[in-house]
């Protein structure tokens, strides 16, 4: 029979975080996000942009060059906000852009739906997996994004068909249906009010963001029902470090998402949908932390065989320049440009020619001879600056249009990632129809007339794909078809809770615009995500309630980080010096949360025995080559400030806890400390403030043991660099309190607090760990029971978990089971990782008195514990034993009489025999020493139970800790106190 022994049971908070943390807003992240809060998971999505409006959209060139950041890797330089709505790529002879906003892609595409191709579904790299229930998928997107007709022949359109496009070999016009509203009637009513959409009034600004409210962008369809965090930029994910059961029933959710270096959401499912560059920069990262990935992650990138024209001075009425806000109401609509894409045509080669209007907010003369060159050859320069004059009196013999191309293309692309910088690089694909995408243009231009501007771009892509290709086989893939990012250590198994759902797993180009086929994937890999989440809560016990969820739900709620942010100070510190005479440096990044508490005058804050903790979290990495090539990351870390010990009241310790990941998988602990010793007019100050006293070690189960030890010092430039670098809204109070305590320490000398008052404080804070009361009927019908304790699944103590300890107690008295005391060896041993069992024989007070002999303990107490303990670990596992007293004797005697195998007991602890020799006679006692060293062979090379740190146990147990260190193995298992 088993009961809890407290009714505060070691139980993990499962809702400090979330079902499932969906990365990105596009057409992946939005299906998985609303399927999974459909199907009742609690959801939070992160976006690493901001929520749009139509009207924050840009609608001028100045607005647009503030809404973009480029990066150029050619020069090495970027600029812009991090978070703009176009983020734009240059490397070598390609370039690439994405979009960031809650919404992705579809706050700034054309909202063009075209069906996937059934050349792409037929290609070798097409999961035929996704072909069982692609038809269905793909109705079920289009039924969600409300794809429509455009009603209306536009002048791009109509002229394009005037010319006989369509005509030209090989080339048919397409069906063409938008994510637009064309509705002339009102949205239906059932919408609720921020969601419903005003009519498309064809100004052509579709690509600068649509400013009337009129485009089915995905965060007016899918996104609802699930928490929201904008302005949010995931780095990493990592497995928890800290997880002990399988799967994770015991250590709480799954995974840690970062936001940063320090700031983490944890989850039991992530779904990554942050786009191509994002998703596999994310992986990439997270790889560097020792998740083990697939080598192909970054293989087969496809630009969508993307490349872009722009035709000037044509003669023809195409109209194809978006209209401000003055221009509308003097034109008529159907004279308007209409949406930015309304014809599109169609090659038996493989490849897509479009026309498309070109927005008011895009800067013209980049696409006249700055990003191009000009066809027919000549003086096509001088001709773009002449017709962007003509633009801008409002000349109507300047007509231009934009012309889109995208085909099938080798899907042969690489993404990589530079260690150095954590950036993105890339290399296009092979694109072996580029010629004849040219002489299309070319053909267009002649029937129109008017210059030709080619990108000078080898790649121009604004569909990215692939990257974590999904395959049923992990060597060419990095997910499932189903999205579940495989685990290379374990082929054909996968990292469990961890999915890709956006363009990055579709593993070959399309031909057409791919949003549709984007969240067609979406669709099919969400159903899978929802059956397994859904599994694991069931399997798991977590609170879940099985609900029909309106397919509109239309709940959302919005934050980001900034708006959780207290009072707090962050600051930058390296450090550089030699651990175990190798040389080490630590780049840390710190976050200290500073309490709110009220300003005391100077007097009491210098008098009063108290003192405000300084404590926060750390990030950043460590190098460390002679371990590791590779950074060490810091994926968990604690810094105390100002940390006091009682038994030293006058000196104050930095203490600095670092639990770092390599890429190599393995993790390590740095810890140091900072000794400030009060000291006559402080002369030692700058020396102790600035030296740290590290211990470096590997985690058990990591590999070979590692312990290295050494110092690490900041310069006065650090330092300084290190001051210059606070942020935060309490800098002027971190300032004010470090230079107090400081003061406190090397000048006033004021101690803290007394060892009495600093006992009650600790004693007060934390209430003795739950155990779990066991009853057990021993073979002669006796009734005795035991305690059992799970280890300590701190952060520190990670998946370590040592062998069980069983406590025998002394003569009708607790030996070890002290609660009054701060740290008895209870609270020690579950500290330092072990289960804690304690025997409570049939001479224990709780258990009713009755005959018996100090025999009947060693043959019937003893071994139906040592079974319980099996029951919970297997029959291989060894047992380390305590034994005070009594004990002792008893254990000696469940050896030495066969009723247990010595080959179950690890190593064996006895303290205090004096009690043995008031309860024996001399010539027991003749007749017992004799097997001392038999009991010893018996246990044969069994190792001693390692002893702890001494300064975490009461002075009675430091004695005992002492004895077994100190005394030869012989003399461990009968020591006298």
């Amino acid at each position: 029979m088993e009961k809890p022994a407290d009714s505060k049971q070691m139980i993990f908070d499962r809702e400090d975080g979330y079902d499932a943390v969906v990365v990105g807003s596009g057409y992946g992240g939005s299906v998985a996000a609303c399927r999974l809060s459909q199907a009742g998971v609690k959801v939070c999505l992160v976006e690493k942009g901001r929520k749009w409006e139509a009207k924050d959209f840009p609608t001028d060139s100045f607005q647009m060059m503030s809404a973009t950041r480029m990066e150029n890797q050619n020069l090495g330089v970027s600029f812009g906000p991090t978070d703009a709505l176009f983020q734009v790529y240059e490397q070598n002879d390609s370039l690439a852009a994405a979009a960031c906003g809650l919404g992705g892609g579809s706050l700034v595409n054309a909202g063009v739906m075209l069906p996937t191709p059934i050349r792409a579904r037929r290609n070798s790299k097409w999961p035929k997996e996704w072909e069982r229930d692609w038809d269905s998928c793909q109705a079920s997107a289009a039924a969600m994004l409300r794809i429509q007709s455009v009603p209306i022949q536009f002048p791009v359109a109509k002229v394009m068909e005037e010319i006989g496009v369509g005509e030209l070999e090989g080339i048919v016009r397409d069906s063409l249906k938008l994510s637009m509203n064309f509705d002339l009637e009102d949205s239906p009513s059932r919408l609720p009010k921020h969601q419903v959409l005003d009519t498309c009034i064809a100004c052509g600004n579709c690509l600068s963001g649509c400013p009337y409210n009129a485009k089915n962008s995905t965060d007016k369809n899918y996104l609802a029902g699930c928490t929201i965090k904008t302005e949010c930029e995931v780095q990493c994910i990592i497995k928890n470090p800290f997880e002990s059961g399988q799967d994770g029933e015991i250590g709480g959710r799954r995974w840690f998402v970062y936001l940063n270096e320090i700031d983490y959401i944890k989850a039991d499912s992530v779904v990554l949908s942050a786009g191509v560059f994002g998703t596999t920069a994310i992986l990439f990262k997270s790889q560097m932390r020792g998740l083990k990935l697939s080598e192909a992650l970054g293989s087969g990138f496809s630009g969508n065989g993307n490349t872009v024209a722009y035709l000037a001075g044509s003669s023809g009425p195409l109209n194809a320049y978006g209209l401000d806000r003055k221009k509308l109401p003097k034109i008529p609509i159907r004279a308007r440009p209409g949406p930015s894409i309304s014809s599109s045509y169609s090659s038996s080669l493989g490849f897509t020619i479009q026309s498309a209007v070109l927005p008011t907010a895009y800067p013209y003369i980049l696409f006249k001879g700055i990003l191009t060159f000009g066809w027919p050859t000549g003086y096509w320069f001088f001709h773009g600056v002449i017709d962007k004059l003509k633009h801008l009196i409002g000349s109507k013999s300047s007509q231009a249009m934009v012309l889109l191309a995208m085909g099938h293309e080798k899907s042969d692309g690489k993404i990589s990632f530079e260690k150095e910088t954590d950036k993105i690089c890339f290399n296009p694909p092979h694109d072996p129809l580029l010629p004849r995408k040219f002489e299309a243009f070319q053909r267009i231009t002649k029937k129109l007339g008017g210059i030709l501007f080619m990108s000078k771009y080898r790649s121009t892509s604004v569909h990215l794909l692939g990257g974590c290709n999904a395959s049923s086989d992990f060597s060419n893939g990095v997910c499932s078809p189903k999205g579940q990012v495989f685990d290379p250590e374990a082929p054909g198994l996968v990292h469990q809770g961890l999915y890709v759902c956006d363009a990055s797993i579709i593993p070959c180009s399309v031909g057409v615009n791919p949003c549709l086929t984007i969240a067609t994937a979406a669709e099919h890999v969400s159903k899978h995500i929802v059956k397994d989440i859904l599994k694991y809560k069931s399997q798991n016990c977590t609170d879940f309630v099985s609900k029909v969820v309106d397919q509109n739900p239309y709940k959302e709620t919005q934050d980001n980080l900034k708006s959780k942010e207290t009072s707090y100070v962050s600051a930058k510190e390296t450090m550089r010096g030699y651990v175990g005479g190798m040389p080490c440096t630590a780049s840390l990044i710190m976050k200290i949360n500073l309490q709110n508490q009220n300003n005391c005058d100077v007097l009491n804050r210098f008098t009063r025995k108290s003192y405000t903790p300084m404590k926060g979290k750390v990030g950043g990495y460590v190098v460390f080559r002679a371990v590791e090539k590779d950074k060490l990351h810091i994926i968990d870390g604690e810094v105390d400030m100002f940390e006091v010990d009682c038994r030293t009241p006058y000196a104050q310790y930095m203490h600095y806890r670092l639990l770092l990941a390599a890429s190599s998988g393995s993790r390590y602990v740095l810890e140091g400390k900072k000794i400030m010793n009060p000291c006559p007019f402080a002369l030692y100050s700058w020396s102790e403030t600035t030296t740290l006293y590290v211990t470096f070690k590997r985690v058990a189960g990591e590999g070979e043991g590692l312990n290295l030890k050494g110092e690490l010092k900041i310069s006065m430039i650090e330092l300084l660099k290190s001051l210059f670098s606070l942020e935060g809204n309490g800098k002027g109070r971190f300032i004010n309190l470090f230079a107090s305590n400081l003061l406190r320490t090397y000048i006033l000398q004021i101690p803290h607090q007394s060892n009495k008052e600093y006992l009650t404080d600790s004693s007060g804070d934390s209430s003795y760990p739950a155990s779990t009361f066991h009853e057990i009927k021993t073979e002669d019908g006796c009734i005795i029971s035991c305690m059992q304790w799970n280890f300590d699944r701190s952060r520190w103590k990670l998946k370590e978990e040592k062998q069980p300890v069983l406590l025998l107690n002394g003569h009708s008295t607790e030996s070890f089971f002290l609660p009054t005391e701060p740290n008895d060896l209870i609270r020690t041993l579950l500290a330092e990782g072990h289960e804690v069992w304690l025997l409570q024989s049939r001479l224990h007070v709780s258990n009713p008195s009755n005959n018996f002999t100090i025999e009947d303990i060693g043959r019937y107490d003893i071994p139906p514990v040592i079974d319980k303990i099996c029951e919970f670990h297997g029959s291989s596992i060894k047992v380390h034993v305590v034994a005070h007293c009594v004990g002792g004797l008893s254990i000696h005697i469940a050896l030495l009489g066969g009723h247990i195998s010595p080959t179950r007991i690890a190593s064996l602890c006895c303290t205090n025999s004096s009690m043995f020799f008031k309860l024996t006679t001399l010539a027991t006692v003749k007749m017992w020493l004799p097997l001392v060293p038999i009991s010893m062979a018996l246990l044969g090379e069994n190792k001693i139970l390692p002893m702890l740190d001494t300064s975490k146990a009461s002075l009675r147990h430091r004695l005992l800790i002492s004895i077994a260190r100190w005394l030869p193995r012989s003399e461990r298992c009968t020591c006298d106190e």
